[in-house]
């Protein structure tokens, strides 16, 4: 990938460089009315490729700070997601606790219930 990179990067100067050499002639550049310049075309082709450099420099530059804020709120939000979870896990073991001690309850007073049921038909069955 290096290779076709550099064959690329190499293919286009050496255009330039071939177009800068073959257009040598004067330009007017209209900036706003009433502002114009006279540059030979091979300096204002050079000035508009150092522009397009630098505007393309800021632009990666700002998206990379927008990429980097985003990742920084998606962490964020992803550590506010795990203290979530570990409150709702506290909470259904408290509950889980809560409803395994009302069980631990039920199955005590169900084999009370029963073992005095017995005990009433024991008597009666005797009689």
């Amino acid at each position: 990938m290096r290779q076709i990179n550099f064959g690329l990067i190499f293919s286009f100067g050496l255009i330039t460089v071939f177009f800068t050499l073959a257009n040598t002639n004067a330009t007017t550049v209209h900036v706003l009315p009433g502002m114009e310049y006279t540059l030979p075309l091979a300096g204002l082709l050079l000035l508009v490729a150092g522009f397009g450099a630098v505007a393309a420099w800021f632009f990666a530059a700002w998206t990379g700070m927008l990429n980097n804020v985003d990742q920084f709120t998606k962490a964020n939000e992803f550590e506010a997601q795990q203290v979530r979870i570990q409150e709702l896990e506290t909470d259904l073991n408290r509950y889980r606790s809560t409803v395994e001690t009302q069980l631990g309850l039920l199955p005590a007073a169900t084999v009370t219930a029963s073992a005095a049921e017995g005990d009433e038909s024991g008597d009666n069955s005797a009689d």
